[in-house]
C-alpha cells in the first residue's frame, strides 16, 4: 500500500548497493525533487552508496547544479547505464575522468530490455548494434578505461541468425515523475509530454521485490480515468507531491490537453523557441543541407528527423506543403504531431498519440519507418558514420542506431567540414568562401554509430547530403552523387577528401 511522503523519507527507501532506473527523456520529466533529496541524504549521511543508475534516454536537467548531477559528482554512483548524457553536463566530464563505470546502450536496447526485465525475462535480443561501437568485437559498450563489464551486451546466434543480447542489472527502484495521484495511488500522466517506460521500470522493480517512488504535481480526489492511468496504485509504495514550478503557457502545447491543428504548429514553436531562451540562427550551409534533404519525402511518409541541421527539414517540408502530409515521430513516444527541440527534446505539439517508449522502438526496430534523417560528426570511405563521439566528448548513441538500423531510406545531415566553414549562396549559386579546419569525411572514425556493411546487406538506400554535394552508399563506399550549382568538383570536393570516392555522372541542382 502506498504512503504519501516528504522527498526525503521516500529517498530514505532507497539502500546502499541499490540499481534506480530513472523513467525520464534526456531533459524532460526528471522527478527533481526526488533527485535533489537523494543528494541532501548523501551529503549528510554518505548513504545511499555504491548505486548503479540506469536510464533509457538520460536524466539530467541541462543543469550541472541540478537534479542527479550533485550526488553523482559526490560519488554516490559506482556505475551508469544511459543511451544519452547530452543533458548531464558535468557527469558527462567526469565519466572521462574514470571517477566511475559508464555505458552507453542504443536507447530502444536499453527500453527493451527494461520491458524485458518486467516480465522476468533477463534480457532482450535485437539486431540493433550489429557492428557499431556496442556490439563487444568492436568496442563495446563501456565509455571510460575503467568501463570493462562485459555481461551488458553479448553476441548470440538463434535459429542461425546473429543477434546482440542486452541484459541489465536488476532493478531495484524506480524513479516517476507523474501528474496526480489519486486517492488508490493510482498514476495518471495527463500533463506530462510522455509517459516513457514508466509502467515496465515499475513492473521490472516490483518484479525484483524493489519499490517505487513516484513525484506527483497534485493529489487529486477522483480517481483517474482507467485508461489514463499508467501506474497502477497497487505498484507504488511512496508518493512525494510536490507542485510544478511556473512556466511559459507556451509549454501547455506540449501536454496534448488541448488540440493543435497542423495551421498552428509553427506558432506553437515559435512560441516555445521564445520561451526556451529565443530561436538558434541556422547557417547557410544549414539550409542549403535541409533544402535538399526535404526533397527526399514523400507523401504518407512516416519520419524521424533528428536534432541539429536535420531540423531544417521541417521548414522546407511546410513551405512546400509536404509536412501537412507526412507522418512525424520522436523517440520518447510520440507520433503525428510536430518534434520540439532544444531543452524540451522528446515532446510534441499536436501530437495524435504518445505512446510507452519501448513501442515506439518496435516500429523503429522493425522498420517501419520510412525514412529518417540524422545529424553526423564523421564519415569514412566505406559510408560508416560516427555519430556520438567527438575528440575528448560524447553525448551518447541515444535512439540513433534503432533508427538507423532498418529503416528503407536514411539520410544523413552534415557539413562537409566544420570550426570556420563559411559558405554563401546567390541567385542559386553556391560559394565556398572558407573551409573549415576540421573535416567531417574522414580516413578513420572515433567510433562507429552506423554500419555501411550492415546498411548493404539490409537493402537500405543511404544518401550523406552536405551543403555542397550529396554522397550515396555503395557496395564499394561512397560514391559523388550530385554538386550543387557553384561547386567546383575538384577544387571544393574531390581534392578535400583524404580518400577517392566514385563519381558519377555529375548532376548540377
Amino acid at each position: 500500500m502506498y504512503r504519501i511522503m516528504t522527498s526525503d523519507e521516500a529517498i530514505s527507501l532507497i539502500r546502499d548497493g541499490d540499481c534506480i532506473c530513472v523513467n525520464s527523456f534526456v531533459g524532460i520529466e526528471n522527478p527533481v525533487e526526488l533527485h535533489e533529496a537523494l543528494h541532501r541524504r548523501y551529503q549528510q549521511t554518505h548513504s545511499p552508496k555504491h548505486l548503479t543508475i540506469v536510464s533509457s534516454a538520460g536524466f539530467g536537467v541541462w543543469d550541472e547544479d541540478r537534479a542527479a548531477e550533485g550526488y553523482i559528482r559526490a560519488g554516490a554512483v559506482d556505475r551508469l547505464i544511459c543511451g544519452h548524457f547530452g543533458a548531464m553536463p558535468s557527469t558527462k566530464k567526469i565519466i572521462l575522468e574514470n571517477r566511475f563505470e559508464a555505458y552507453n546502450l542504443p536507447l530502444g536496447c536499453i527500453s527493451h530490455a527494461i520491458r524485458a526485465q518486467a516480465g522476468g525475462i533477463p534480457g532482450a535480443l535485437s539486431k540493433v548494434g550489429l557492428d557499431i561501437f556496442v556490439d563487444p568485437r568492436r568496442d563495446g559498450p563501456g565509455i571510460n578505461q575503467i568501463s570493462t563489464d562485459s555481461s551488458f551486451v553479448k553476441v548470440v546466434t538463434v535459429d542461425n541468425e546473429e543477434f546482440l543480447y542486452y541484459k541489465l542489472p536488476k532493478i531495484t527502484v524506480a524513479l516517476m515523475k507523474g501528474t496526480a495521484a489519486d486517492r488508490k495511488g493510482n498514476i495518471s500522466f495527463d500533463d506530462m509530454y510522455m509517459s516513457g517506460d514508466a509502467l515496465s521500470i515499475c513492473q521490472a522493480a516490483k518484479a525484483n521485490n524493489g519499490i517505487v517512488i513516484v513525484q506527483v504535481d497534485r493529489i487529486v480526489d477522483m480517481p483517474s480515468r482507467p485508461r489514463n492511468t499508467i501506474i497502477p496504485g497497487c505498484l507504488v509504495d511512496a508518493i512525494v507531491v510536490k507542485a510544478p514550478e511556473p512556466r511559459d503557457e507556451a509549454f501547455s502545447a506540449l501536454t496534448g490537453s488541448f488540440e493543435i491543428p497542423y495551421e498552428e504548429w509553427s506558432g506553437w514553436t515559435e512560441k516555445l523557441e521564445a520561451a526556451c531562451s529565443g530561436s538558434r540562427q541556422r547557417s547557410t550551409a544549414s539550409h542549403i543541407i535541409g533544402r535538399r534533404a526535404a526533397r527526399e519525402l514523400r507523401k504518407e511518409d512516416i519520419v524521424n528527423i533528428g536534432i541539429g541541421i536535420p531540423e531544417t527539414i521541417s521548414h522546407y517540408a511546410r513551405q512546400s506543403g509536404m509536412l501537412d502530409h507526412i507522418t512525424l515521430t520522436v523517440e520518447s513516444g510520440g507520433i503525428g504531431g510536430f518534434p520540439a527541440s532544444g531543452k524540451v527534446f522528446g515532446a510534441m505539439i499536436g501530437a495524435a498519440s504518445v505512446y510507452d517508449m519501448a513501442n515506439q522502438f518496435d516500429l523503429y526496430n522493425n522498420g517501419g519507418l520510412d525514412i529518417c534523417f540524422m545529424g553526423a560528426l564523421e564519415v569514412d570511405r566505406y559510408g560508416n558514420v560516427n555519430a556520438h563521439r567527438g575528440p575528448g566528448a560524447y553525448a551518447g548513441i541515444g535512439g540513433f542506431a534503432n533508427i538507423t538500423a532498418k529503416t528503407p531510406t536514411v539520410v544523413f545531415c552534415l557539413t562537409f567540414n566544420t570550426k570556420g566553414l563559411e559558405v554563401s549562396e546567390k541567385d542559386g549559386e553556391i560559394t565556398i568562401e572558407q573551409n573549415g579546419s576540421v573535416p567531417k569525411f574522414v580516413n578513420t572514425l572515433r567510433s562507429v554509430s552506423f554500419s555501411a556493411r550492415k546498411a548493404i546487406d539490409n537493402g537500405q538506400k543511404v544518401l550523406y547530403i552536405t551543403e555542397r554535394c550529396v554522397f550515396i552508399l555503395t557496395a564499394r563506399g561512397l560514391k559523388l552523387l550530385e554538386v550543387f550549382p557553384g561547386v567546383d568538383a575538384e577544387r571544393d570536393i574531390l581534392s578535400q577528401l583524404p580518400f577517392e570516392v566514385e563519381a558519377g555522372s555529375e548532376i548540377i541542382i
